[in-house]
């Protein structure tokens, strides 16, 4: 499984994206913000493991990372503290406050930013158009609308796979849909009560 996203130019890029290895897009800076400043794909559920390498790498971009926040949702152990780089980041979890599919950070005095959290079993596909569209800059839509979105996606492109019929002369088909499925016939029994004394 190749773990890369399409790199685009530095020209057509800018500096949009980050090494592949790290699976993290960061929106441009513009005028108007938008309500996320990029996604990161980690490859786990593990908090612990998982934040060091993208708070060391946006240190030096945004500025000292000093706190995060996720929704325990979906992260099994939210630790109190993160070793990054020789130094500790403090870490908290909100689970009415936060959406479950976004990690805040937090730098002391530069300010804050919203990240979409790609689940790490998704497909290398949908993880980057979803990453792509975090890291759109007039982003208008949640965390959570956007996962949601893509999982609604998915299920419409599972059910025309699992709908399409071969049609022998070229591929796929899909069904007619004037054409309805038999359904067994029923025959419904009425069970006989004995009659009273």
């Amino acid at each position: 499984m190749t773990e890369t996203f399409h790199r685009p130019s530095a020209a057509e890029a800018g500096d949009r994206f980050l090494p592949s290895s790290l699976r993290l897009s960061l929106a441009p800076a513009g005028p108007a913000p938008a309500l996320l400043d990029g996604a990161w794909w980690p490859r786990s559920r593990d908090l612990a493991a998982e934040l060091p390498v993208p708070t060391a790498v946006l240190d030096p971009r945004w500025g000292r990372i000093t706190r995060v926040t996720v929704n325990p949702t979906h992260w099994p152990v939210v630790p109190r503290e993160v070793s990054v780089a020789g130094r500790v980041v403090k870490a908290g979890w909100f689970l009415s406050a936060r959406d479950p599919h976004e990690l805040l950070l937090l730098s002391y005095r530069t300010g804050r930013w919203n990240l979409l959290v790609v689940p790490p079993r998704t497909d290398p596909g949908a993880a980057a158009r979803l990453t792509a569209t975090a890291s759109d800059p007039p982003g208008t839509s949640t965390a959570s609308r956007l996962t949601e979105e893509a999982a609604r996606l998915r299920a419409v492109d599972e059910a025309d796979r699992a709908g399409a019929v071969w049609d022998p002369e070229g591929g796929p088909e899909a069904p007619d849909p004037a054409v309805r499925p038999r359904l067994p016939a029923v025959t419904a029994v009425t069970p006989t009560l004995p009659r009273g004394r």
